[in-house]
């Protein structure tokens, strides 16, 4: 099980090499739909990642295809973020740059952790690198399960979601394309860290797993929350994007409070309907006894 889902990050990785923009310029609505990012970093891992999770698939049909479905979901997100236009508006507009961030630190790899590639994966490996693959899991999940622990998880990537929105980092970020590469890798990373903490929480025996989750979710949207009303409500443009958003007929201001809204209100459901699932599971396993509350105050008899 541990070896699966530390197969399952490290091919959820394979598109890390090109989390960038495009580096297009300003892109108006009439240039949008010219503006892909055919970049052969972003589209050869992503085919790989399709063919070795399709080739795995058809090989062993125990593998169900609910699985398929939600390895599918993410990997379209990814390229929704990264090869769609969406990735070259984020030169010109924050609300789309932060709608990026959003495709990949919350919608993304819960979905492609969902799919479980490991299996796939390795049935789609020969024989002598599926060994290999094992030996190399085994070696990374030392490295990584201290990092899975809901405190662990959740700090470091509410650290990453924090530092790259100070306006010194943000700023540097679009700038220059190799710190704009580092934000959206962390981004991604420690999503994948965090999201993997929740789903390994689903699965776990130990019983306070799935509240202990549940309480990462909350503190992660309580701070993430509050991020997004401080950018929604700011008197002031605070990054430097000038009046690039006027390419769209929006002030700079109106393009940041978008920006805000969008961090605060989607993230926000995904990670209240992650809690509300986690605590509802948690207590469908608890036992009668367990659901009583001493003092009759919820409980006749």
């Amino acid at each position: 099980m541990r070896i699966g889902y530390t197969l399952g990050l490290g091919l959820a990785l394979l598109p890390t090499a090109a989390l960038g923009h495009a580096g297009a310029g300003w892109i108006g609505p009439n240039e949008v739909w010219h503006a892909w990012t055919l970049d052969p970093l972003v589209l050869v891992p992503m085919a790989l990642g399709w063919w070795l999770y399709g080739r795995g698939m058809a090989r062993e049909p125990r593998f169900r295809d609910s699985r398929a479905v939600a390895f599918a979901a993410g990997m379209a997100l990814l390229a929704l973020g990264l090869v769609w236009p969406l990735d070259a508006m984020g030169e010109t507009l924050f609300s789309a740059h932060m709608a990026q961030h959003m495709v990949l630190t919350v919608f993304a790899p819960p979905l492609l952790l969902l799919g479980r590639p490991a299996g796939p994966v390795l049935v789609a490996l020969p024989i002598r690198l599926r060994r290999t693959m094992a030996i190399a899991a085994r070696k990374l999940r030392r490295w990584i399960e201290p990092l899975l622990g809901p405190t662990t998880a959740s700090l470091l990537h509410g650290a990453a979601v924090w530092a790259w929105h100070a306006p010194v980092a943000f700023d540097a970020a679009l700038a220059d394309e190799w710190v704009h590469r580092a934000e959206h890798a962390s981004f991604f990373l420690t999503g994948l860290l965090f999201w993997a903490m929740v789903l390994r929480a689903v699965r776990a025996r130990d019983r306070m797993a799935a509240p202990a989750a549940a309480g990462a979710l909350l503190f992660t949207l309580m701070h993430s929350g509050l991020l997004g009303c401080l950018i929604a409500f700011a008197p002031e443009p605070l990054y430097a994007y000038g009046i690039r958003p006027t390419a769209w007929g929006i002030s700079p201001l109106t393009d940041q409070q978008l920006a805000g809204l969008v961090m605060w209100v989607p993230a926000g459901f995904a990670y209240i309907g992650a809690g509300v699932g986690l605590l509802a599971l948690w207590l469908n396993r608890m036992t009668p006894a367990e659901h009583h509350v001493p003092g009759g105050a919820f409980h006749k008899g």
